[in-house]
């Protein structure tokens, strides 16, 4: 099974051989995954913080674990509301929820088909991936883990961003197209 670096290093090189697998891809299919992939990543923080003996189909050992990762301060609130608002506040949730939140967004925008919602959308994913930058770094450098869930959410997230690249382009040629037709 190849290791973290690999996989990621796997996917960028078949990303920039294959882009019309990327430009066919819908954001919203993305975005559905990535509530799929948020759902269970809740899954496994809500049952590790019930049951300390909860084993989750990603804990494959002590360096590759989500339970871990989930259960550690940066798994609520991306480990900045508690420092802010404290531990029992209402706004430090599960990260989880907050992408589900960013998913459900990304799909009311994908609704519109529109260039002003394309762009709100490519803001909101933007924002996701220095977040997927941020935990990234505090995953390898701080705890020092290797979360599957957590990867899974990066490629996701890295995904959508591309696919709603590609929808800002095809949008504008549609519109170039249209004033073409018009002229």
């Amino acid at each position: 099974l190849p290791s973290g670096p690999q996989l990621i290093f796997l996917f960028s090189f078949f990303f920039f051989q294959h882009p019309s697998f990327f430009s066919m891809a819908v954001p919203k299919l993305w975005a559905l995954l990535g509530i799929l992939v948020s759902c269970y990543a809740f899954y496994v923080e809500h049952n590790a913080h019930k049951d300390p003996t909860f084993q989750a189909a990603c804990d494959i050992s002590a360096q590759v674990s989500c339970s871990k990762v989930f259960k550690s301060p940066y798994g609520r609130g991306f480990g900045l509301v508690r420092l802010v608002f404290g531990e029992d506040s209402i706004l430090n949730q599960p990260n989880s929820l907050v992408g589900i939140a960013f998913y459900l967004l990304i799909i009311i925008l994908d609704s519109f088909k529109a260039r002003w919602a394309n762009n709100l959308a490519l803001l909101a994913s933007f924002g996701s991936l220095i977040g997927c930058v941020y935990l990234a770094y505090l995953l390898y450098f701080v705890l020092e883990d290797l979360c599957v869930v957590c990867v899974a959410s990066y490629i996701v997230n890295i995904t959508l961003f591309v696919s709603l690249l590609n929808r800002r382009t095809s949008l504008s040629k549609a519109k170039a197209a249209k004033s073409q037709k018009s002229n």
